[in-house]
């Protein structure tokens, strides 16, 4: 495990360190300047979608991205520009004194660990699972050594189903509080019914599975626009996934499943009406090209309803009063919840700016912890 010095043997701050090459990429963005961190809230700040990865990982997808073997996959490159930023991987790598030091500096309780994109489905066939298993140890040794500052969802390899269901199981034995996939594999998503025995997994096994993004498939066309991530890549993949899994009726089929989205929903909380009236309105023998040509399916319930009942939404990246209140006005204050996004988007005014948030305590408590607590089986 990389330790918390420098290699110099020097100790930095949060802000000095985070400068080194990483932090020009980074910006506040909304988050007004907003003072300092209460250091006596009534209320735990858990962040729900901080980033980790380790050695072994990191150069198993620099392997697979230097033998060529997926060309269209931007994924790929994501992680090879991830790889060449030392700064950020050692801030990504520790999982003690370093990361724990800034959580300190930004007055973050708690972090749930997500093992960062693209994960481990970018990696040479065959090597995801034995790389799966070994992060899962990695990060239920940490949890461990600091049961009240970490918790973790597992990894897994959706290309190998039948190895990342006992993995699952594996993972929610060693008291890991959920799982967590970036997004697709070559273009593939959880919605394709030969990937569904790992929703049975993630449901026998009372796991939340949070998606996280990664850049999309075969994505020249968002790359040479500067979109290759969170201005429109990110938010675009993982719409399609979540409502691929809307509407293939996995929910109906998995009805006790929880899935967890990041940045605000990636702004599908925005369509829920249109969202239902194209689902009510769908006909696509008369309508193909508006309706998909019958690719909405006969469900038990409007769109909105599993946004009600089976997703949860993080504010990741998203530390903005108007759309947080929004979400919480329509989805319900129970279904949004907090996250920083560290080590990629994280700053000190951003969770002042939750402090001085003006919702009712019993909904902001909800917002930084209890919701986190509920989804993620978080104790202690």
């Amino acid at each position: 495990m990389v330790s918390g010095k420098l290699d110099d043997g020097s100790e930095k701050g949060l802000k000095g360190h985070f400068r080194e090459d990483f932090s020009q990429r980074t910006r506040t963005g909304l988050a007004p300047r907003a003072g300092h961190v209460l250091r006596d809230a009534p209320y735990k700040r858990i962040a729900c979608e901080e980033a980790w990865t380790f050695p072994d990982l990191v150069k198993a997808q620099v392997a697979y991205l230097e033998s060529g073997a997926a060309p269209n996959d931007d994924s790929l490159k994501m992680a090879g520009m991830f790889a060449n930023m030392p700064s950020l991987q050692e801030m990504l790598q520790d999982l003690g004194d370093l990361r724990i030091s800034h959580m300190d500096e930004l007055g973050i309780d708690r972090q749930l660990l997500l093992l960062t994109a693209p994960g481990v489905q970018v990696v040479k066939p065959g090597d995801g699972t034995a790389l799966a298993a070994q992060a899962n140890d990695i990060a239920a040794e940490a949890c461990r050594h600091h049961p009240t500052r970490f918790s973790a969802c597992a990894a897994f390899d959706p290309r190998d189903v039948a190895g990342s269901v006992k993995e699952l199981e594996r993972a929610a034995g060693l008291g890991l509080n959920g799982a967590v996939l970036n997004s697709h594999w070559q273009g593939h998503y959880l919605d394709e019914p030969e990937f569904w025995p790992i929703l049975e997994a993630l449901e026998a096994n009372d796991l939340a599975l949070y998606i996280h993004p990664t850049a999309p498939f075969n994505g020249a066309h968002y790359e040479k626009r500067g979109f290759f991530g969170a201005l429109g890549g990110f938010p675009h993949d993982v719409w399609l996934h979540t409502m691929g899994l809307i509407m293939s009726g996995a929910f109906d089929r998995f009805p006790k499943l929880r899935l967890v989205i990041g940045h605000m929903g990636e702004c599908m909380p925005l369509h829920l009406y249109r969202f239902d009236w194209m689902q009510g309105n769908a006909d696509g023998r008369a309508r193909p090209g508006l309706f998909g040509d019958g690719a909405i399916r006969n469900l038990k319930h409007p769109a909105s309803y599993y946004f009600k009942t089976n997703i949860w939404i993080t504010t990741s990246g998203v530390g903005w009063e108007p759309a947080i209140k929004f979400c919480q006005e329509v989805l319900g204050p129970e279904r949004v919840i907090y996250a920083m996004d560290y080590p990629y988007q994280q700053s000190y005014d951003e969770v002042a700016a939750y402090d001085r948030m003006a919702i009712s305590d019993e909904d902001k408590k909800m917002l930084m912890e209890d919701n986190a607590r509920a989804v993620f089986r978080i104790k202690g």
